[in-house]
């Protein structure tokens, strides 16, 4: 009886934990140098993608020529016509450079003077 009543304590622990674990937070308000540090980071990552895109196509293109210089066993016929990769396929992303977006303005709003004709007498 003893064991039993602590196995139920500990799972109605467990419930109440993970009740309050999975409430909803609020959204962080971010402020105008966190939201552009963020907005860095994201380019910084998508830099970062480049580059291992480009040093995969490099170790591809490597691999494909020694592929090439390899002498083909006798049995094997080469494909015709198979369509190959045009060398020089890969692009080099070159350093990062981050240049911030400017932030919108909000257009102002006309004088209300300009935007009336002037009255005819």
């Amino acid at each position: 009886m003893n064991t039993m009543m602590k196995s139920v304590c500990a799972a109605v622990a467990f419930l109440v934990l993970g009740s309050v674990a999975s409430a909803k937070l609020p959204a962080p308000v971010l402020s105008d140098e966190a939201k552009a540090k963020a907005a860095e980071a994201k380019a910084k990552t998508a830099w970062t993608g480049k580059v291992e895109a480009y040093q995969l196509c490099k170790s591809q293109d490597k691999a494909v020529a020694n592929y090439k210089k390899a002498p083909l066993p006798k049995e094997v016929k080469p494909a015709k016509g198979a369509a190959s990769a045009p060398a020089g396929a890969c692009v080099d992303p070159g350093p990062f450079v981050y240049v911030p977006e400017a932030p919108v303005a909000a257009p102002a709003a006309p004088a209300a003077s300009a935007a009336s004709p002037a009255k005819k007498s």
